[in-house]
């Protein structure tokens, strides 16, 4: 098949709700044949619509992983001898890609303009942006002056935390940065959200483009949120 992993996932539903082969032809357009020679052998094999589906939703899982792209990127001094990209720049691209949602979440953070500015940006154009950061209290004595949150004041983002009373014997911090861009591309890095993080302190990080990785990473954030891990601050 070269239906994309979108297409495979959009049959696998109309496969959920036991479809009619008109139903399976329409779904993907330009594949009629391939969606023809589904049907067929799903009742040559005697395959129930759930298998299929199963089906379906491993091929499009392992065409993604096989698409996947990982590059490293860096913050502070660089080699001539080494060219790395740095995660200034790929934070601000990966947001200004952003079309619908976009995930943030950092430890720390500090009013930093360029950074204000591509989130400001992307509100703009409607993305759905949600922060989680760490909190003074979460933190006890580790973080000092204004509230994470602070960063991101009058930005149009949602502001999500973990709250103290939820983290085990009142224990653990809110210690992971990331940045995922409409489920597709996902920046996990040591950097926190500020200037030094970004650009001044050595910082290592991995941009992944494709694949489940950036999904997974969503679709956690959504679980810790429907539980009630994450709450709104």
């Amino acid at each position: 098949m070269r239906i994309d992993p979108d297409g495979l996932r959009a049959l696998a539903r109309k496969f959920d709700w036991h479809p009619s082969s008109y139903a399976v032809r329409a779904c993907v357009p330009g594949f009629e044949d391939q969606a023809d020679a589904l049907m067929a052998a799903s009742q040559q094999e005697d395959l129930t619509y759930g298998a299929v589906a199963a089906y379906l939703r491993g091929v499009a899982a392992a065409k993604e992983e096989a698409s996947a792209r990982v590059e490293s990127v860096w913050s502070g001094p660089t080699s001539h001898a080494v060219p790395v990209r740095s995660t200034a720049q790929v934070l601000s691209q990966l947001i200004g890609r952003a079309r619908h949602e976009l995930l943030l979440m950092t430890y720390s953070a500090k009013p930093h303009r360029p950074l204000r500015d591509v989130l400001a940006a992307a509100t703009a154009r409607k993305v759905v942006v949600r922060v989680v950061v760490e909190t003074l209290q979460g933190a006890g004595s580790a973080i000092s002056g204004e509230e994470p949150a602070a960063a991101f004041r009058g930005l149009g983002v949602e502001l999500w935390h973990w709250p103290v009373n939820r983290r085990p014997d009142d224990k653990g911090l809110m210690h992971a940065k990331i940045a995922v861009a409409d489920r597709r591309e996902l920046l996990v890095s040591s950097a926190n959200l500020t200037q030094s993080g970004v650009r001044d302190n050595i910082e290592a990080g991995l941009l992944v483009h494709g694949g489940t990785a950036p999904e997974r990473a969503a679709e956690h954030f959504d679980a810790l949120r429907s539980v009630g891990h994450l709450e709104r601050l």
